[in-house]
């Protein structure tokens, strides 16, 4: 579980996964992925776009990764249970 701020400043709560990929392809698989919002909620990420909880995202859109504090750690494990 980690935090990922990416580079257009979204900020990420999600399991994540490096796969084998060719240059130029999605080489980070997001698992779970949840949107930090400015209250410290979390919302789904694309929830408005798919249903979808699995999606592959470029390294390069990626700015850092961090562990998440323990209270958002626990509401992220709430939410996906």
């Amino acid at each position: 579980m980690k935090l990922i701020v990416l580079t257009n400043q979204q900020i990420l709560v999600s399991q994540i996964e490096e796969v084998g990929a060719d240059i130029g392809e999605p080489d980070c698989k997001l698992v779970e992925p949840f949107v930090l919002e400015t209250d410290e909620t979390l919302s789904p990420w694309l929830v408005k776009c798919t249903n979808e909880n699995t999606f592959m995202i470029s390294s390069d859109k990626i700015l850092t990764l961090a562990d998440p504090r323990p209270v958002l750690l626990e509401k992220y494990n709430d939410l996906i249970k």
